[in-house]
């Protein structure tokens, strides 16, 4: 029998994407990995940020984020928000809901910015690396 080309535009979505990946993804280990070093920094980046405004990014995702466009060879950040918007892998290793929007990519260069700014006034913050000079 000849399957249907109706087009799905439901309101609600039942996915979830933990199920989505297969058990033995070798993104699965990695991610386990990430989160534990991310969550030992988790306190430097708290100091990085206000504690009043509009929430930011977590710099967590955006790193995880990071690790895909390294990972899958991804030219750019606008190629990165682009590929988070739809692929399903990536969603789930960065943390984002399959109905959560992927973030503007100048998101990278502001959470930089904060980085570099932190880096010259806390040196000895192991969250910030070496000088090349």
């Amino acid at each position: 029998m000849r399957g249907s080309d109706k087009r799905s535009g439901e309101l609600f979505s039942y996915v979830n994407l933990e199920d989505r990946v297969g058990r033995d993804h070798p993104l699965r280990a990695i991610r386990e990995i990430a989160n534990v070093a991310l969550a030992d920094l988790s306190g430097e980046f708290a100091a990085l940020y206000s504690g009043t405004g509009r929430p930011s990014i977590a710099p967590e995702m955006l790193l995880r984020a990071l690790l895909l466009q390294a990972f899958y060879s991804v030219r750019s950040e606008r190629q990165l928000m682009e590929r988070l918007e739809f692929d399903l892998l990536f969603r789930w290793f960065v943390g984002i809901g399959v109905d959560d929007p992927a973030w503007d990519h100048s998101v990278f260069s502001k959470n930089r910015d904060r980085l570099l700014d932190a880096r010259s006034r806390h040196s000895s913050c192991p969250l910030y690396w070496p000088s090349h000079g």
